[in-house]
């Protein structure tokens, strides 16, 4: 058995099943010239190299992802995730570049290396927009990295999910040369081998694969800012969903291609919505913002609006200049010739109308008008300012002030 077959089939992979179907049988056919021959011609249509067009970087994740290069992403078409690490890092520093795309058509790939390079996607969206674009296949592995970035843009054709780890076992039997194959392991290491042909050793190889599944659950709950037990729901528990269906889930923001997408991210900052930050106050303002594919790192979540205080303000100092006006209003009709003094003094000093009355009333008692006097002329001031009772003092009206003032013309 080829040694390219061995080192694939004892990888975990985050893969699609056809697709790992077909690695390993390329991988089992590996020392025969023609099998590579029949590979040729990928690479080229399928280029790792980054381009940059108006500012925005695309980055190519095409095909089987590997961990590092080897003669599958020198021939086959292959990516290598130590390759993409390079290049988008090399984007992110690059001055010139102010956008990146990650134009992503793969089935996924062997779990080694995919986490860290989620992660250095996700802690470079900090520094640059980064978006995912999934025009072909965006699954397992691959879906994992177009999690990381900031938005996930999908065609209408296109397939996103298969949220999940699979194990592929060969189990020895004769060979064709006649040999026969064993492994002996040490006493202290039963586990080192487990025999998959029984339910003890299967389970035990389930252990690995679901802890795998764990942190790429957790992971990609972290990129989309959901929480982890949606996940598995979201992805159709490792199915797939296309297009409109993968946005309506929650595995991509939204429709999109890929002209549109690098078009959009080629303008000026200004003129882009997607790059202003929008202020958010309630469920439904969020759930617009998403629908129009506002960046999420671009929404700011702020507390529900409260009452207008300075509408409320000037709508209570409104009032008050009312209140005022009629204050001074009601103490100037009590005037008379000879008591200015006084009405001054009551309007300064805050007095209430009622009060401006009882003052006023006072002040013509000191001057020797009588109360019986006062009475004669008593219908005017009815009609202009109420009577009232200020404290246990006696009981006047405008009324008795209007007659006061008639008593002293007198």
């Amino acid at each position: 058995m080829p040694r390219a077959f061995e080192l694939a089939a004892a990888q975990p992979w985050l893969m699609l099943p056809d697709s790992l179907d077909n690695l390993l049988a390329i991988a089992e056919r590996m020392g025969d010239p023609m099998a590579l021959e029949t590979q040729l011609g990928r690479r080229l249509e399928n280029s790792r190299s980054v381009t940059l067009r108006d500012g925005v970087a695309v980055v190519p994740v095409v095909g089987p992802i590997f961990r590092y290069a080897n003669l599958f992403t020198e021939i086959s078409g292959a990516t290598s995730t130590q390759v993409l690490a390079t290049d988008i890092r090399e984007a992110l520093d690059n001055p010139a570049v102010k956008a990146i795309v990650l134009n992503i058509d793969s089935p996924g790939g062997v779990a080694s290396g995919i986490n860290e390079l989620a992660d250095m996607i996700h802690a470079g969206r900090s520094q640059k927009r980064i978006v995912a674009y999934i025009g072909g296949s965006g699954a397992s592995g691959a879906y994992w990295i177009a999690s990381a970035a900031n938005e996930i843009v999908i065609d209408e054709t296109g397939i996103a999910g298969s949220v999940g780890v699979v194990v592929e076992a060969v189990v020895d039997g004769e060979s064709a040369s006649g040999r026969k194959r064993y492994q002996i392991v040490s006493r202290n290491a039963p586990n080192k081998r487990p025999d998959i042909s029984t339910e003890e050793g299967r389970a035990k190889v389930a252990e690995t694969i679901d802890a795998l599944e764990d942190v790429f659950v957790s992971k990609v709950a972290r990129n989309l800012g959901v929480a982890a037990e949606h996940v598995p729901g979201m992805g159709d528990h490792g199915g797939l969903r296309v297009g409109a269906a993968a946005v309506e889930a929650g595995l991509a923001h939204r429709i999109g291609s890929l002209e549109g997408l690098i078009s959009e991210l080629a303008k000026p900052a200004a003129s882009n919505p997607r790059n202003r930050t929008m202020k958010v106050s309630t469920t439904a303002e969020l759930q617009a913002a998403l629908a129009a594919g506002t960046d999420p790192q671009a929404i700011e979540i702020t507390q529900a609006s409260q009452p207008d205080v300075d509408a409320i303000k000037a709508e209570a100092r409104g009032e008050g200049a009312k209140t005022e006006r009629d204050r001074i209003n009601g103490i100037q009709a009590l005037a008379q010739k000879g008591f200015e003094a006084e009405v001054s003094a009551a309007i300064d000093s805050g007095l209430t109308v009622e009060a401006a009355g009882l003052s006023l009333y006072r002040a013509a008692q000191d001057r020797g008008i009588t109360l019986q006097a006062i009475k004669g002329d008593a219908t005017k001031a009815k009609a202009s300012t109420p009577p009232s009772i200020i404290g246990t003092a006696p009981k006047i009206s405008t009324a008795d002030i209007y007659a006061a003032r008639k008593g002293a013309k007198q």
